[in-house]
């Protein structure tokens, strides 16, 4: 297996918002904030409902690996219950292995609420549900073993069971690549990522913005030089201005795509990903690798949701 994926098995509940909902709701545009069940159904309750679909991060990733021919694999935690059951059999469809056999658990499998404003920007309401409950026993180390990317998102990284899981899974990868996934993310677990990027991850996905919080920099040339002094491989998106990866003293770059109309940005981050790991599997150049990225990530935001059809 090419790359096996481990996240947050979350369904994603796609709707239509005006801006006023976000603040009225104190909200912040853009990023993702957890609740708990109730305050998910409270908002959901005076919602209309687009589009429902297996989502999660990393899990976006790897259906768009799928997609373009990879023999892939995924695990995440889902309950047997109406919304496993979805989740499963979206994975299925778009040729995913799942190694993760559900049973039923006390917490319902987790959803998220995307919220779509008229400026196609996406905010986020997740419910984790029994997605955020993954510990040690529900890592398959033979799919880990036997895939040559280990593919993980900072949204699952947690105290306790999930840190444990996570753990095991590194212990057990041949090269493992990790997204930074959200600002708060990072700056709810600073000092552990900053261990995981120096020391454990092979390759880093993030943005600007994470990857500038990470390291407290002023300028993204502090970025650069951080890149260069740990001597791996890190991949950063910056919106309008591009892409850019650096690899020991080698970096690429690669320019935004222009005049496109964009619909979404939810799954931006998560086809680009995708679409240079398809590169960086397919032993692509790293400048190509950043141009698939780039071509994945401008296809999706041109569609409603996070997967391309």
């Amino acid at each position: 297996m090419k790359i096996l994926g481990i996240g947050n098995a979350i369904v994603d509940v796609i709707c239509k918002v005006e801006d006023k909902f976000i603040t009225q709701n104190n909200l912040t545009k853009s990023t993702m904030k957890l609740v708990d069940e109730a305050e998910f159904k409270k908002l959901l309750s005076s919602l209309k409902i687009e589009e429902t679909v297996s989502g999660g991060s990393v899990a976006n990733s790897i259906v768009g690996l799928s997609q373009l021919g990879n023999k892939v694999g995924f695990i995440g935690k889902v309950s047997d219950d109406n919304l496993g059951n979805k989740y499963e059999e979206g994975l299925k469809k778009e040729k995913v292995e799942f190694f993760y056999s559900k049973k039923k658990e006390t917490i319902p499998t987790g959803t998220c609420l995307i919220l779509i404003t008229p400026d196609s920007e996406r905010t986020m309401v997740t419910f984790l549900g029994t997605a955020g409950k993954i510990n040690e026993n529900d890592i398959n180390t033979n799919a880990v073993k036997s895939s040559e990317i280990l593919f993980l998102e900072g949204y699952l990284w947690d105290e306790g069971e999930p840190k444990k899981a996570f753990e095991k899974a590194i212990n057990n990868a041949n090269k493992v690549a990790m997204s930074l996934s959200d600002l708060f993310c990072v700056e709810r677990h600073k000092p552990h990522f900053l261990d995981l990027v120096k020391n454990k991850l092979d390759i880093t996905f993030a943005n600007e913005q994470e990857i500038m919080s990470l390291i407290n920099a002023k300028k993204f040339d502090e970025v650069i030089n951080f890149a260069k002094e740990i001597n791996k491989l890190i991949v950063i998106t910056r919106g309008d201005k591009g892409a850019v990866a650096i690899n020991e003293n080698d970096i690429a770059e690669c320019s935004a795509k222009s005049n496109l109309k964009i619909k979404d940005l939810t799954g931006a981050g998560d086809l680009f990903a995708g679409g240079f790991l398809h590169g960086l599997i397919n032993n692509k150049s790293t400048k190509e690798s950043l141009e698939t990225g780039t071509e994945m990530s401008s296809k999706v935001i041109q569609i409603i949701g996070a997967r391309l059809n």
